[in-house]
């Protein structure tokens, strides 16, 4: 059993439960509408009930960040190793109190700290993730920076290989476009993404490794149509409202559930991925 990797079949994850008081807040943290808490409330519960539903043990996070309505997306702080947890640091200013937060629930759950960045570092979950237990992709940008590239580099060692991209400028700085907003791991050799996004180099780096690639299309690239978790190989959470995705994922063998998110994603642009950190992978 490993963590260092995006497609095992999920035995363990972590979840945040939506803070009605912190979803206030959502204009100071750019969120696209107000979210309704009792809506977001059932929306996140019954997110849980898919992630169990599956066969996951959900471990509802304990811990608060105060008037953080992002606090949800417990995939940003964190990155997971098979020795421990990578605590980072957000380049959203606003959510660095997550951190702590979220430290002290995995150390509640036996998950040991193998370390942390410091300034001037700057590091999200959102721009990396596992491609094999070896190769760890990240996404250079405005969350993340060369130097919490070089510190994450440090911290697992030499046997890991950090592959670093720079991420497209977009709508620019105060956007929220991470590694993951277009592109999700789906198997070993499968993942689905938006093209028009995906740095060359990590399109040649998936056609090297024979990874083939689902297509997200123009119209269903905002509304977080890469954005997806993969419970375990081929079968993946999306979010409800991307049809065309959907049908390109089954026809490539991907068994396909879906979930209401109009208030925990939409509008906060977060997507299951966001919405979760896997503790342990098959």
């Amino acid at each position: 059993m490993t963590i260092q990797g995006s497609v095992g079949s999920i035995r363990r994850i972590l979840v945040k439960a939506p803070d009605p008081r912190s979803l206030e807040s959502w204009r100071d943290y750019g969120w696209r509408a107000a979210p309704d808490a009792a809506i977001a409330a059932r929306e996140h519960a019954a997110f849980r009930d898919a992630l169990a539903d599956h066969g996951a043990e959900v471990v509802v996070a304990a811990s608060t960040a105060a008037a953080d309505p992002d606090a949800i997306y417990v995939y940003d702080p964190v990155l997971l190793t098979d020795r421990g947890s990578i605590m980072l640091r957000p380049g959203k200013r606003g959510r660095r109190d997550e951190v702590g937060a979220v430290e002290s629930d995995l150390v509640r759950e036996g998950i040991p700290v193998l370390g942390r960045l410091a300034a001037p570092a700057t590091a999200e979950g959102g721009d990396m993730f596992w491609l094999d237990e070896h190769t760890l992709l990240i996404g250079r940008g405005y969350r993340t920076n060369t130097e919490g590239i070089e510190q994450l580099g440090a911290l697992l060692g030499s046997d890991i290989d950090v592959v670093a991209f720079d991420l497209p400028h977009a709508q620019g700085p105060d956007s929220c476009l991470h590694l993951m907003s277009f592109i999700s791991p789906l198997d070993r050799d499968l993942a689905v993404a938006y093209p028009p996004m995906v740095p060359v180099r990590l399109m040649e780096l998936l056609r090297d490794r024979d990874i083939d690639v689902v297509e997200v299309p123009d119209e269903e690239f905002d509304s977080m149509g890469p954005n997806v978790l993969a419970l375990a190989p081929r079968v993946a959470l999306a979010l409800e409202g991307n049809p065309r995705t959907r049908r390109r994922m089954e026809s490539a063998g991907v068994q396909v559930h879906s979930y209401s998110g109009d208030e925990i994603s939409r509008k906060g642009d977060g997507g299951p991925t966001c919405l979760t950190r896997a503790l342990e992978r098959d």
